[in-house]
């Protein structure tokens, strides 16, 4: 079967500075990851984040070990400013959930949630 992507969400947050936007693209995938499980992927910035079981099970250990309940996606973030990024995070509970979290230089920080369809 091939993997279905369906679109889950579109925004943007516009940066009055330079009248540049960072755009989020999240699409609902039916196979993701080495066990072809259904998941999210987001893109921004031209770089992709998969949720999908195998290693959102991992990042789900990595926040146990932390004592967190929001594991911030790191490696995966783009943090380079302090005034402008984008950050992804895990967030343990039931549902899981995938968050995205977008601030420009002029703009607040804009979060959006995703349930994820499965559970770990």
């Amino acid at each position: 079967m091939a993997n279905v992507k369906t679109v889950i969400d579109q925004w943007s947050v516009k940066d009055l500075e330079d009248n540049s936007s960072i755009n989020v693209l999240v699409e609902s995938c039916t196979e993701l990851g080495n066990n072809a499980q259904p998941g999210i992927q987001t893109m921004c910035m031209g770089h992709f984040v998969t949720f999908e079981p195998s290693i959102v099970e991992q990042w789900a250990y990595k926040a146990g070990k932390q004592d967190v309940t929001e594991y911030l996606l790191e490696d995966k973030s783009w943090m380079v400013h302090d005034d402008q990024y984008v950050k992804y995070y895990l967030v343990l509970g039931t549902p899981l959930k995938a968050r995205i979290t977008v601030k420009t230089r002029s703009s607040k920080p804009t979060t959006r949630d995703y349930e994820l369809p499965f559970e770990v």
